[in-house]
């Protein structure tokens, strides 16, 4: 019989590939990794890892895709029996970018903590497409998402569409520059900057795809890592930043003009579940809490 820890480590050591990073991983001392490896080659009679260079054998490939499905259906069993049992003690793992996060969760957890005191919960700070793969993966319980696509195995319900502004002072004068140059070769103005995110997020790739609706005949990106960085370093007069229009709509102390962009197509934000997920009392009753929150913030917007 295969020990599942046995097969925790193989697995981990697959990915790190060498002893002492999968052991930090796990929390493991390098030799206990190599015990278990050792344990594991002796109950299969095979070699499964040559160690120089590292590198799985036939077997020890064979052996890794039949444990990474054996680890993610046990890990989604167990998560299944605690919604199942409404365990009030345990942890929740929800995955959420920072923007989504801290506009729209934190009275619900507030509501949560109150209701359900026996029940920690863990926040991951994802981007979309992590948050998808960590509920799939049954790394998480619940995952909130702009823009996901219906497919296998997640399921995605929608709690608010989301509708793009640009924060900033120069937008319209930029676009009038881009006007006058596209009707005169003699015009000529300050090449202009956008701040936007990463390519790593969902957002960005939404966001190229709409840029040519702002009819700007050339212009420098500025990277950052969030939305509330976007705005910050609008508010500095360094550039337009595009941003979702919830973003700002709690933001009661801006001095940039905030410009709607209707021709920016709408997309959605709301949550994954793995597909015939059980929802446990408490995730049931905390995506209450999201979306009337929600509904708060149109009200007062």
């Amino acid at each position: 019989m295969l020990d599942i820890n046995w097969l925790k480590t193989f697995v981990t050591l697959a990915e790190y590939k060498h002893f002492g990073k999968a052991a930090t991983a796990l929390h493991m001392t390098q030799p206990n990794v190599s015990l278990h490896l050792k344990q594991l080659e002796q109950a299969t009679s095979v070699k499964l890892i040559d160690r120089n260079p590292f590198h799985l054998t036939q077997a020890g490939q064979r052996l890794l895709e039949s444990s990474q499905r054996t680890l993610l259906e046990l890990q989604t069993c167990q998560a299944d029996m605690n919604a199942i049992n409404d365990l009030n003690r345990g942890t929740l793992t929800i995955a959420a970018s920072d923007i989504i996060s801290r506009l729209l969760l934190i009275e619900p957890f507030q509501l949560f903590k109150a209701e359900f005191p026996g029940i920690d919960f863990t926040l991951l700070n994802t981007t979309s497409s992590q948050a998808s793969e960590l509920v799939k993966n049954a790394e998480a319980d619940l995952g909130f998402v702009i823009a996901q696509k219906q497919s296998q195995p997640l399921h995605f319900t929608e709690l608010q569409q989301i509708k793009w502004c640009a924060l900033g002072h120069n937008l319209q004068q930029w676009q009038q520059q881009a006007k006058q140059s596209a009707e005169s070769s003699n015009v000529t103005g300050s090449e202009p900057t956008l701040i936007l995110l990463g390519h790593d997020t969902r957002t960005r790739d939404l966001i190229d795809e709409a840029l040519p609706t702002l009819k700007l005949s050339n212009y420098r990106i500025m990277e950052v890592g969030s939305v509330d960085a976007q705005i910050d370093w609008a508010e500095a007069g360094f550039g337009v930043a595009i941003v979702p229009a919830f973003s700002v709509s709690s933001k009661t102390n801006l001095s940039s003009i905030v410009t709607q962009l209707p021709d920016f197509p709408t997309t959605s934000l709301g949550y994954v579940v793995r597909q015939n997920q059980v929802l446990s009392k408490a995730i049931k009753q905390l995506l209450q809490w999201v979306s009337d929150e929600i509904i708060r913030a149109h009200k007062e917007s």
